[in-house]
């Protein structure tokens, strides 16, 4: 897996902590903890990590800050040579190679660098799946409108080159929205976080991805990385949206069948592709994860009576979830995959849950009267659909930039992006959009293109 991002440290998934028994009931509140990495144990090789010497991490001056930037740092011949030396190394050591993951950021001149890196992945492993992650952060710094700009700028040319080059594309964060106008954080029912510490964030992405990924790295799994891209990113739709139910709202004592029935009109996941959450349920095809539910959950709780609902007279795990996908998401081409083990939560995982979880991550009625020791397990619903909301997310930030006199930043561009190649940029970003309308979108698109 590559991750191109400030620390250039792949982020820690699966999410098994290097902990010595003594620390494993500790609870972490984050403190000055920035960065999921910052607890990372593991060894790393030192052919997995790469050092842009160029630039400084955080900063108030040589910053990588404009795609322009992280695209130069590729054209060095040097860099290059010195990456595709990294990347036979591992590939040599593969005994069958499905593909790569690159993890992103969006928002700074490394969309730039994820871009060229995806490029060259393309280029010369042909064939192979690329699943390609676009990291935003949850808070940004609106007072400074130039960063802001950039933060645009950089997030749209990284949406467009990521995606043509790479089989599966997906913008993750916890932010509300992409765009000019703030949007408040994504929140969730049992889970206080922090929002303007990364190490909060991170974690729930962290549990996410490990979740979303797990149809193509099991070992017991029939599908791939290919497999997964082809099977949502046709009529080219390459940009997917990340939903995730972090924990799984499962009553403790209940039946999974109990619990589905509960969220018929409403799904219990939220959107983690910053992008305000639409309450329709449409969408053209999704990968769905369940994991953390036992066998026990599957059937009735009330054996030898009469199911009470269709999900209730299913067999098992599997049959009561796609008969629950295909209930709220009708004509869409779904696939599921339902695991035992659940997501860990033990430290370094942040301890911000609900009082109202057990240790394994069930729901209780009510809080209990003894001092819970932490949570050590969830149960985790997640999904990549390509859906109509995506038109919301992609159009919003296409018609932010139209907006915006280009002119007035001739230091983004001084970086080497012209503005004629950001001009083309927008209308790919537009004709990207396109692909995901449905209806009144499709017809509220064309009346502003009349406009324009």
């Amino acid at each position: 897996m590559f991750s191109i991002e400030k620390t250039i440290v792949p982020l820690p998934i699966p999410l098994v902590p290097g902990t010595s028994s003594s620390a494993s009931q500790e609870i972490y509140s984050g403190g000055s903890v920035q960065l999921w990495s910052d607890y990372l144990k593991v060894p790393l090789h030192p052919k997995s990590v790469y050092v842009v010497r160029q630039y400084m991490h955080d900063g108030v001056c040589g910053c990588l800050e404009a795609f322009g930037q992280g695209e130069s740092l590729l054209q060095d011949p040097g860099c290059i040579e010195e990456l595709e030396d990294r990347l036979h190394f591992y590939v040599e050591e593969c005994d069958y190679l499905q593909g790569f993951q690159v993890l992103c950021d969006l928002h700074n001149g490394f969309s730039g660098v994820g871009a060229k890196v995806t490029e060259l992945i393309c280029d010369e492993y042909s064939g192979k799946g690329i699943l390609t992650w676009g990291l935003t952060p949850v808070m940004s710094d609106m007072a400074d409108y130039q960063k802001n700009v950039y933060r645009l700028m950089n997030t749209a040319l990284g949406i467009v080159h990521l995606s043509s080059h790479s089989s599966l594309f997906c913008p993750m964060s916890l932010s509300g929205s992409l765009g000019i106008r703030p949007q408040p954080p994504i929140t969730f029912p049992y889970i206080n976080y922090d929002a303007s510490l990364n190490y909060h964030s991170s974690a729930i992405l962290a549990a996410a991805l490990d979740t979303l990924t797990a149809p193509y790295r099991l070992c017991s799994s029939q599908g791939s990385m290919t497999h997964l891209a082809e099977t949502l990113n046709f009529s080219g739709r390459k940009v997917v949206a990340a939903w995730a139910s972090v924990p799984f709202p499962a009553l403790q004592g209940y039946s999974l069948p109990d619990t589905l029935c509960t969220y018929q009109q409403d799904v219990p996941w939220k959107l983690l592709s910053s992008c305000r959450e639409k309450k329709v349920s449409c969408c053209f095809a999704q990968s769905v994860v369940l994991r953390g539910i036992c066998k026990e959950h599957s059937i009735s709780s009330c054996p030898g009576k009469q199911p009470t609902s269709p999900l209730h007279a299913c067999e098992n795990t599997e049959q009561a979830l796609q008969h629950y996908l295909h209930t709220v998401f009708p004509g869409a081409f779904s696939t599921s995959h339902v695991l035992e083990q659940p997501c860990s939560t033990l430290p370094p995982y942040p301890q911000f849950f609900s009082p109202l979880l057990t240790r394994q991550g069930f729901l209780l009625d009510k809080p209990p009267s003894y001092s819970s020791a932490g949570v050590e397990s969830i149960p985790v619903l997640a999904a990549l659909q390509s859906s109509p909301v995506l038109h919301t997310l992609l159009y919003s930030l296409y018609k932010d930039l139209r907006k915006l006199n280009t002119r007035r930043w001739a230091s983004f561009f001084a970086a080497g992006v012209e503005q004629d190649n950001f001009q083309d940029a927008l209308e790919e970003l537009r004709t990207l959009s396109q692909c995901y309308e449905v209806g009144f979108e499709a017809d509220e698109s064309e009346d502003e293109a009349d406009l324009d």
